[in-house]
């Protein structure tokens, strides 16, 4: 059996022997990005460098990055869906060497030093070419020099990439694919197909092109990229040869504690609950513990987070498990991951306290929620008085909009307000809830659900001047409220810019002015703004602001400005803070338990 950590570990001695420099994982929660809310992919803080910016490792890099999509969060529960996944990627910048690329996956992936997988196991797809960029024949004739023997051709649905909207680089990929041994469910059967004969392993991206605008032609890219992405778990559950992700290392653990505690037995019927707590209780450890900051509200990330914590209190009741063993499940997991990510393990308290907090939340929501319930029902029950009266005649049947009202606005799930309509002889209008909770899911969808729109980092000037004006104000509020005050989260847009951080108190009219003023004294200074690239111990020497990890020697760049402020940080940014012309705060307001948000604008 395969675990976790060997497969990390293959990854790591296979693409150093090979010249590439290992380049650390980044935060969760994805730093000035107003398009996603979690780092969807090992690629996604890598885009400024994918557009042409010089990485300070070099061309050729690799990472093990933690991300988290939410787009398939109503599939998780199945054999191969996870809303927290770590992705095992590697980037060649600035050329595109299809035949190399090629021959290290086929390498990695049969070679008895490494996978070992045969490779009558193993299919691939290329692109089969249209209007847009040719059949991609390059990579075809690649696979076959390494041996490999089924290569299918396949369109743009399948083996093209670009960012979301269709703009920005984009190119043909390869698609590497497990053939499970399942029979062929037509002649026509391939890796297109949904029969579950084919399971995606790996994914090499040929970035050689470029769409300047929606709906045009795309170009050749000057300087053209290789991004290749791995699945960890799904390929650790592929090597072991085990039906579903849920049945190899901590992820199995986790499931075995959960049967060990919970009142109910393990059956396929239950499976779903079982899963759900494991999935999503790891994501929400993983969020909490994310050095960022982020804790349960009812906006953004926070949002998530809440809804990972409330599913799971519903999966556990449904098979009577005691949420008190939520911190346990915790502990499991800060243990098995502390050890690649330092800030989970340096919060392992605050990640129990919190999820303990939301538990009595949600207890005393769904109080709230009865009480809710009641009125409904005594609401129904006084329409049929009425109606007795004229002769109209009322079901015994609650309206999908108010069992939807109770699941939204209380998170009263949608099975107990059933349980409770049927104890009190009514029924549900499923078929309108059902259609309320699809409204619900598109809307979610679109904020949330990881998808790139035109761009991950907007690099525009006003974006670029306003990213340069968090830095001034983070450099004022600790000026003004001390050194403990820290960033928790950014979201700028050419707009505006919006920034969390860490107050215990509501500010002031005056201590807002004060704030303003400290920012526009340094704008009216005309400070260059200098960027440096320096280890992170250097940069920790320097009093530079960050996030510190203990992987010393790794290169960051470091922003100044002045004496007034100096961050690790990733572009883009002005050149001098005359650029930014003038700061103006046009609200402060909470953003979740401990931290206040400041949204502003340059005018």
């Amino acid at each position: 059996m395969k675990t976790d950590r060997e497969l990390k570990d293959l990854w790591i001695k296979f693409f150093t022997n090979h010249g590439f420099k290992r380049i650390p994982g980044y935060s969760i929660i994805p730093e000035n990005d107003p398009t996603v809310l979690f780092t969807t992919a090992g690629m996604h803080p890598l885009v400024p460098y994918l557009l042409g910016e010089p990485h300070p490792y070099g061309d050729k890099i690799f990472d093990v990055q933690r991300c988290i999509r939410t787009n398939d969060i109503d599939s998780v529960g199945d054999d191969s869906h996870l809303t927290l996944f770590e992705m095992l990627g590697n980037w060649t910048l600035g050329k595109c060497d299809k035949k190399e690329m090629i021959k290290l996956s086929f390498e990695f992936l049969t070679s008895p030093e490494y996978l070992n997988i045969p490779v009558e196991r193993l299919a691939v797809t290329v692109f089969a070419g249209d209007e847009t960029a040719p059949r991609d024949e390059e990579a075809y004739n690649a696979w076959k020099e390494c041996g490999m023997q089924k290569i299918f051709y396949l369109g743009k649905e399948h083996n093209w990439w670009a960012l979301g909207g269709g703009v920005g680089p984009c190119g043909p990929d390869s698609e590497m694919f497990y053939d499970t041994g399942k029979p062929k469910c037509c002649e026509e059967c391939s890796p297109a197909c949904d029969c579950g004969k084919y399971l995606e392993i790996w994914n090499d991206v040929f970035m050689q092109y470029f769409v300047k605008n929606a709906g045009e032609k795309a170009e050749k890219l000057p300087r053209p990229n290789i991004d290749t992405g791995m699945g960890l778990e799904r390929t650790v559950s592929v090597l072991n040869g085990t039906k579903s992700v849920y049945d190899s290392g901590c992820l199995k653990k986790v499931i075995e504690f959960i049967k060990e505690k919970a009142e109910i037995k393990y059956n396929e019927e239950n499976a779903r609950s079982f899963r759900i707590i494991t999935d999503h209780l790891r994501s929400s450890v993983f969020i909490l513990g994310d050095a960022r900051g982020v804790t349960p509200s009812n906006v953004g990330q926070g949002y998530i987070l809440r809804r990972f914590i409330r599913r799971s209190i519903n999966c556990a009741r449904n098979i009577k498990f005691d949420c008190k063993y939520f911190s346990d499940i915790a502990d499991i997991y800060v243990d098995e991951y502390g050890q690649d990510y330092e800030d989970i393990n340096a919060h392992r308290d605050f990640i129990k306290e919190e999820l303990q907090k939301e538990v009595e939340k949600f207890s005393k929501a769904l109080e709230e929620g009865h009480k809710e319930f009641e009125k409904v029902i005594k609401g129904i029950e006084k329409h049929k008085e009425f109606a007795s009266k004229t002769g109209e005649v009322v079901e015994n049947k609650i309206s999908g909009k108010a069992v939807f009202r109770l699941y939204d606005t209380f998170g009263f799930p949608f099975e107990l307000t059933r349980e409770l309509a049927n104890e009190r002889g009514y029924s549900v209008d499923e078929k309108e809830f059902e259609e309320k909770f699809k409204e619900h899911q598109e809307k979610s969808r679109v904020a949330a659900a990881g998808v790139f729109k035109g761009g991950l980092a907007d690099t525009s000037k006003q974006s670029a001047r306003l990213h340069t004006a968090t830095h001034l104000l983070l450099a004022a509020l600790q000026h003004k409220y001390g050194k403990d005050v820290k960033q928790r989260g950014s979201n700028i847009t050419p707009e505006r810019l919006r920034f969390d951080f860490n107050l215990d108190h509501k500010m002031t009219k005056e201590e807002l002015e004060e704030i303003e003023n400290f920012v526009n004294d340094a704008i009216k200074q005309q400070i260059p703004v200098k960027c440096d690239v320096m280890t992170v111990e250097e940069a920790k020497k320097s009093g530079a602001e960050g996030i510190f990890t203990n992987k010393y020697g790794e290169e960051v760049k470091v922003y100044t400005i002045g004496n007034v402020s100096k961050e690790i940080c990733g572009g883009p940014h002005a050149e001098n803070t005359a650029e930014l012309h003038h700061f103006k705060i046009i609200k402060e307001e909470s953003s979740s338990s401990g931290i206040r948000r400041i949204k502003a604008i340059l005018d």
